[in-house]
């Protein structure tokens, strides 16, 4: 009886472990629900060392917020390697494989993207110009 019990409980705490898992909430998409291409992704700028300004089909532009620092990116030539596997449609941070380099020969290190967020025209305005790609 006593082994029952211990398997009924383990089962109890890995059910309630899997529950709280799927109730964190994903990586936000960007705004209004728009997806892009990785073709459509033309050019990037790093606002600093925790957050990149990419330029999306000419006149888009979004800001991806990374879960740690990448210090690279603010070296004076900063390289952005990016991987798209599978599907090419960029809808949220969980689709960026990102990573950076201070150079050509550098090494590379990841970039863990936490959000992607679309930007407003007003918000594109009122970036500084060495922020704006």
């Amino acid at each position: 009886m006593m082994l029952w019990n211990r398997v009924v409980l383990s089962i109890g705490a890995a059910t309630l472990a899997i529950a709280s898992a799927a109730a964190q909430p994903a990586a936000a998409p960007a705004r209004n629900g728009q997806c892009f291409t990785s073709n459509q992704f033309e050019n990037w700028r790093a606002a600093d060392a925790r957050t990149i300004i990419i330029r999306v089909r000419g006149n888009h532009y979004y800001r991806l917020d990374l879960g740690g620092q990448c210090p690279g990116l603010m070296t004076p030539n900063p390289h952005l390697v990016t991987n798209f596997r599978g599907s090419n449609m960029i809808c949220s941070g969980l689709d960026w494989d990102l990573k950076e380099s201070a150079g050509l020969n550098g090494p590379v290190e990841p970039c863990v993207v936490r959000t992607m967020t679309e930007l407003s025209p007003g918000e594109v305005s009122a970036l500084p110009p060495k922020a704006k790609p």
